[in-house]
């Protein structure tokens, strides 16, 4: 493929912390066949991004650009794309590469953004919300009358789940870091919110369900939480661990499911519900059906140029956000 030109970047070259991440110029190839080359408008910030560049998930390529999301408009199509074209407003979600100002994307890794969802927020959703849809839809598929109880109910993922499972009938149980999340999340779809600063969310569940337990934990904070999720569920009750902000969880064992009363526990990446261009359009024609008619709404609670990506790593890992933070890429 011929370079396009120099833009700018975020890269890693050795893992490490936020001040890992470099702003660098970049080379933009023209796309090959059955890709397209985007100018990118937003890219979301998420967990996952600081998994790669702190080395905890395997890089494969060094050095390593991160980014998991993000929103644009296609400058150039390659050779066999016919379902897109020049000027059309897009999004997509890849475990890796979005920290750039422009790049060359698979066109059947891309949706077609709705003029109603900024790029911003279009940029807040492909990863977060797309695993919200597939944890209630499709990992253990929510029905009204659950009881669910969500970790992290003021992140990013944590409040389209709270919006999602109010929607669905389901009563939702959300915990938070601390006492300035709650009313986040309480405004977001939970009808229990669990300051864990103040309070221990095994009793809280127990009194709030007349210890009957939780149907489903969607649990995105691992270590520190999941002994407690199993607590948590009632009988053959469903564990689901799609996250690990507080670390890895190390010394879960089978017999645990047993003895919480034969659980079930399932630890699901998004890239395998979204795995066919078939299954990946119609996730994200539900999300952003749900998202037009206002029945679940993005919350971006900080925008950064992409150039303070460090920064955006930094108040993630502190735990100071409250709903999606996106950086801006012009």
């Amino acid at each position: 493929m011929a370079q396009l030109g120099t833009d700018m970047g975020i890269i890693v070259r050795s893992a490490g912390g936020p001040e890992a991440l470099e702003w660098v110029p970049l080379d933009t190839s023209s796309p090959g066949a059955g890709e397209v080359r985007l100018a990118q408008a937003a890219i979301g910030v998420n967990f996952l991004d600081t998994y790669y560049r702190s080395g905890l998930y395997p890089w494969p390529t060094s050095p390593l650009i991160p980014g998991s999301e993000a929103a644009g408009v296609i400058e150039e199509l390659g050779t066999g794309v016919t379902n897109l074209a020049v000027g059309d407003r897009v999004a997509y979600t890849l475990p890796l590469g979005a920290y750039r100002t422009r790049r060359v994307v698979p066109a059947d890794r891309l949706v077609k953004l709705p003029e109603s969802i900024a790029f911003d927020i279009a940029a807040s959703i492909m990863l977060k919300g797309l695993t919200a849809q597939f944890l209630v839809t499709s990992c253990y598929p929510v029905k009204a009358g659950d009881t669910v109880l969500v970790h992290a109910a003021a992140g990013g993922v944590g409040l389209l789940l709270g919006q999602w499972l109010k929607a669905k009938g389901a009563t939702a149980i959300g915990t938070v870091g601390s006492a300035g999340k709650v009313a986040s999340a309480q405004a977001n779809g939970y009808s229990h919110v669990i300051d864990n600063s103040r309070e221990d969310f095994v009793t809280r569940v127990a009194q709030i369900t007349d210890s009957t337990g939780c149907d489903v934990v969607y649990d995105s904070v691992g270590k520190d939480t999941w002994r407690g999720s199993l607590k948590a569920l009632k009988r053959r009750g469903m564990f689901v661990s799609f996250g690990q902000s507080s670390g890895m969880i190390t010394e879960f064992k089978l017999s645990d499911l047993a003895a919480g009363g034969s659980l079930f526990a399932s630890r699901p990446t998004l890239f395998d519900y979204i795995k066919s261009g078939e299954e990946l359009q119609a996730r994200a024609a539900d999300l952003f059906a749900r998202v037009a008619v206002g029945e679940i709404q993005a919350r971006v609670g900080e925008r950064l140029r992409l150039c303070d990506a460090a920064e955006a790593h930094r108040a993630l890992a502190s735990r100071r956000t409250i709903g999606a933070t996106v950086l801006l890429a012009s």
